[in-house]
């Protein structure tokens, strides 16, 4: 069996990694400004000042998309480029390109699914308490609202977070992106909570001004598979438990509280501050999705203990890795996708999916990137076996260009398409055909 005959193929970005010039046309600073000024925040000091230069290169970008034919645009709106105080005090420049952007989008063929917080939050926000206060959840969703109702009519596929797991994690817990906080667990859980509701208020703020629009929810977190059959059961308890030590980088941190109205972890800390939440706060959380989007990279073999409670096994020695260091586990695609669904019962997006290699531009002019071909074919073979068992609808590849690749800077490349950083100049890697010709091949 394949993809479904309407099966989504696209290809994906995000606007502080991809469009540079953040305070051109009246944006304003975000976090990821702020903090790419932190001496030793990113690799090689670099920051997304220029980044591919999309605000003047999107055209470009968008034309290649047009010659694979993809037909599928996820990216996102930068908050701050729009809302530059969080305010709501909306910048007309902003609004302008992402109306050039759509417009093209639209002119070309090309569906735009759009993210509207892809961790852009305007950094006067931060400075006022960010996500440690209500208020910030309150003004995302007077940004939604607005968004939503501007390009009713043009734009009907909407996400409104993008990996809160990671704001979490590697924002606010460990401190290695933007804003670069070490929170103790009651400031995260707070974080959390406000996190969740600005997914509840902007949610409802779309359906409200463009009822037409679908909203999905964009997670990551542990995905698992079971070492043999008799271990299934133990790779999925292993893939949603959240215990005190690791609860934030987890699907139920995010999707049980937006499908189900409460979060319940193993972990006594974490559960405690759950039971602080009042019913009026899960309330607001609790906005089913239409779609989840899935981010997915790796994850975990497990085997059952003779408790039947799950066991990590080890990786073995010279296990196969991206260039990050990243292991190679298209397993997930097949299981972690399985138990997805039959948690949540809902369409899943594969929202992303890559890897980082060591690119170059060989002598013959051309980029060729075997490694990214032969990953690419183990999780797509393994996301159709997952097809049989899930209500699997979309794969945007990560990433369309490469980019700026948050604290690695720009020695990681992510891309179906080079980017020759000094000159800006797209070459297309081996893996763009690949990709198109597979995608041709599945209609």
């Amino acid at each position: 069996m394949g993809f479904r005959k309407d099966f989504v193929w696209g290809a994906a970005s995000s606007a502080y990694q991809t469009e540079g010039h953040s305070r051109l046309d009246g944006g304003g600073e975000c976090i990821w400004d702020a903090f790419c000024r932190r001496p030793g925040a990113i690799a090689d000091a670099g920051g997304g000042s220029i980044a591919c230069d999309a605000y003047h290169h999107f055209e470009e970008d968008l034309d290649i998309l047009v010659q694979l034919g993809i037909r599928h645009y996820r990216f996102s709106t930068s908050w701050a480029r729009v809302d530059p105080l969080g305010d709501g005090n909306w910048n007309a420049g902003g609004l302008a390109y992402y109306d050039r952007v759509v417009d093209a989008c639209l002119a070309r063929g090309i569906t735009p699914w759009v993210t509207l917080y892809h961790w852009e939050l305007p950094q006067a926000a931060e400075d006022r308490g960010g996500w440690l206060l209500p208020e910030t959840a309150a003004s995302f969703g007077r940004f939604a609202r607005m968004m939503a109702a501007h390009f009713r009519g043009r734009v009907s596929h909407y996400f409104t977070l993008n990996e809160p797991q990671i704001v979490l994690s590697l924002g606010y817990a460990q401190g290695l992106h933007a804003p670069g906080k070490q929170y103790d667990l009651p400031r995260l859980a707070c974080c959390w909570k406000h996190l969740m509701m600005a997914h509840g208020l902007a949610a409802r703020a779309v359906r409200g001004a463009d009822p037409a629009a679908q909203v999905g929810l964009a997670s990551t977190g542990r995905l698992c598979w079971p070492h043999a059959p008799e271990d299934r059961a133990a790779s999925t308890k292993a893939a949603f438990a959240m215990p005190d030590e690791d609860w934030m980088f987890t699907h139920p941190c995010g999707l049980d509280a937006a499908c189900f109205g409460r979060v319940e972890p193993e972990g006594p800390r974490l559960a405690a501050l759950m039971d602080a939440i009042t019913p009026e706060e899960w309330e607001i959380m609790h906005v089913v999705p239409d779609m989840i989007g899935v981010n997915s990279y790796n994850g975990h073999e497990i085997a059952a203990g003779p408790d039947g409670e799950p066991i990590y096994l080890p990786r073995c020695p010279g296990f196969p890795r991206t260039a990050l260091n990243w292991p190679i586990t298209p397993e997930i695609m097949e299981y972690g996708y399985a138990d997805l669904y039959q948690r949540y019962g809902l369409p899943l997006y594969v929202t992303e999916c890559g890897l980082s290699c060591s690119d170059h531009i060989f002598l013959d002019g051309k980029v060729h990137d075997p490694d990214r071909i032969d990953f690419l074919s183990r999780y797509l073979d393994a996301l159709r076996r997952g097809a049989e068992r899930a209500d699997i609808r979309g794969f945007f590849h990560w990433s369309l260009t490469d980019n700026f690749e948050w604290y690695s800077g720009y020695g990681q490349r992510f891309g179906l398409v080079y980017v020759d950083y000094p000159s800006q100049r797209r070459i297309l890697k081996d893996s763009a055909y690949w990709y198109a010709n597979t995608a041709a091949d599945a209609r």
